[in-house]
């Protein structure tokens, strides 16, 4: 399958000899990045400096990237700067990023600890795409860069669409919630303004699908999002749920609000009633 010109690496780590911070970008750090920053300084034309500045920040956040991107064994291809360029300048703060909407059923909490949130979410079109690789946390690398090609103008449009949260991805167990499928599906909410008439994608891996409304039980958690990790949060969502029958068995969401390669990350894992 083609990975949307991103290509597996042969080793792990990487080097960290750009800038401090060891590389780590997430989502919010790329929309902390404005148009403000390639404002007027230094000598020459205006015009001839936002350029040469532009190229610049794009390579700087190109390489905070493939830095990162290294250590979980994945390679970020130097086409996928224009798209964090694109995603960067078109997203100036939090207020940018639409969340998906939902109407909230009741909460669980514990010594002041949030247990789980039972919500209910709309039908509603997303762009999805469904990935096969040696890891999970690959698997959603290589999805969410698809997603953000289609996001910036890798579409019908020609356009830049918009930055929605959270970026979902759906995954499948056995029935013993021990192990978790190779299969995963990355899946990005189309924003309001896009929803009657949603832009269709130039990479034949990604489909448009409409979800059907749903209730869902989300439960928080921070950190990285691999195979055990996800075991861990299904089977501890699991002891919350009165009783665990009322819910999907072997297919489970993981919400993601930051860049998957973040190393703390916030998530939610997902449980869907059954209609």
């Amino acid at each position: 399958m083609d990975r949307g010109g991103c290509q597996m690496s042969g080793g792990g780590g990487g080097d960290s000899s750009g800038p401090d911070n060891s590389g780590m970008i997430s989502l919010e750090d790329l929309e902390s990045f404005s148009e403000d920053q390639l404002s007027d300084s230094g000598n020459g034309s205006l015009e001839g400096r936002v350029t040469m500045q532009e190229e610049e920040e794009s390579g700087r956040l190109l390489h905070y990237w493939q830095d990162v991107a290294r250590g979980h064994q994945v390679e970020v291809a130097p086409e996928m700067a224009a798209p964090i360029q694109q995603l960067t300048t078109n997203n100036q703060g939090h207020s940018s990023r639409e969340h998906v909407p939902f109407t909230m059923l009741g909460r669980k909490e514990k010594c002041g600890e949030l247990l789980y949130e039972k919500r209910q979410y709309e039908k509603g079109h997303w762009a999805c795409t469904t990935m096969r690789e040696e890891t999970y946390e690959q698997s959603i690398c290589y999805g969410f860069m698809k997603i953000m090609r289609y996001i910036c103008q890798q579409n019908s449009l020609e356009s830049y669409l918009g930055m929605t949260l959270p970026i979902v991805t759906v995954v499948t167990t056995d029935e013993s919630h021990s192990t978790i499928s190779n299969d995963v599906r990355v899946a990005y909410f189309l924003p309001t303004e896009h929803q009657a008439q949603p832009p269709q994608p130039n990479d034949t891996d990604i489909t448009i699908e409409i979800w059907p409304a749903a209730t869902v039980y989300s439960r928080p958690f921070t950190g990285p999002t691999n195979e055990v990790t996800i075991i861990q949060q299904i089977n501890a969502m699991a002891e919350q749920l009165e009783p665990a029958g009322e819910c999907v068995n072997d297919s489970f969401m993981v919400a993601g609000y930051t860049n998957p390669a973040h190393i703390n990350r916030q998530n939610e894992i997902w449980f869907l009633e059954r209609p």
